[in-house]
């Protein structure tokens, strides 16, 4: 399914719209190029979920994965970029993660870890905004 973003909002739409589709044990795969959307529609999910619209969401570049508390669940935001391949992941969390809701950012770096059940989101530069593809049509 491919969504033109036009600007921010359309993002932030986007990321609430699946939010509220969201269960324990989803993953988020997201790809795309550097500035193409992953964190910002990151953000927009995770303020969705934890109710918090002015909650601080920084990007997990350096600390690789942020972890955010819901009432009933654990959302964990990983940033993949500066892992080599999925051998850290371990060290990360990762099996503990997936009890909750997953996000992870170049989710190219998981290779054999990556879950079959996963959303896939790939964002990219599409004129004056941005646009999604996603790897199932949304109700």
């Amino acid at each position: 399914m491919h969504i033109f973003l036009p600007d921010e909002a359309a993002t932030i739409a986007l990321a609430q719209k699946l939010a509220a589709r969201a269960r324990a044990g989803d993953v988020l795969l997201l790809c795309g190029s550097l500035g193409a959307g992953k964190t910002s529609f990151a953000r927009a999910f995770i303020r969705a979920l934890t109710g918090e619209p002015d909650l601080t969401v920084p990007s997990p570049t350096f600390t690789l994965v942020q972890q955010y508390e819901t009432n009933t669940l654990t959302i964990w935001h990983y940033d993949l970029w500066r892992l080599q391949d999925h051998h850290a992941l371990e060290e990360l969390g990762w099996d503990e993660a997936l009890e909750g809701i997953v996000i992870v950012e170049w989710p190219d770096r998981l290779g054999p870890l990556t879950p079959r059940h996963a959303l896939r989101l790939s964002f990219s530069h599409d004129g004056t905004g941005r646009s999604a593809e996603l790897d199932e049509d949304l109700p």
